[in-house]
């Protein structure tokens, strides 16, 4: 609105949208983190470590997805949440690189 100085905004909106936001986050880390396992497990022990890992980031990222998706209140912005997640997904990143590596011996 031009003219009256203040921003107007829908506050009531955005923590729900942040929510969901993370909640889809941790669906999709989910996904990844169910076909690293499928793919590493059947084979040699190398494979089987490749899935150990994967479920261990799997459970420290969603924890972090969690505590943000399931807030109440005033979304919080800022934090170490987001650069941890994206941590964690290059994480996933370096997993699939090391099952195809593995796949080409």
């Amino acid at each position: 609105m031009s003219g009256t100085g203040r921003d107007v905004r829908d506050a009531g909106l955005q923590p729900e949208r942040t929510r969901l936001a993370w909640r889809r986050t941790a669906l999709a880390l989910t996904v990844v983190a169910v076909l690293t396992v499928r793919l590493a497990l059947p084979g040699d022990p190398a494979g089987a470590l490749i899935g150990a890992a994967a479920v261990l980031l799997w459970g420290a990222v969603l924890g972090l997805c969690w505590r943000r998706a399931t807030g109440t209140g005033v979304a919080r912005s800022g934090g170490p949440v987001l650069p941890l997640v994206a941590l964690g997904a290059a994480g996933f990143a370096v997993l699939g690189v090391l099952l195809v590596l593995r796949g080409l011996w």
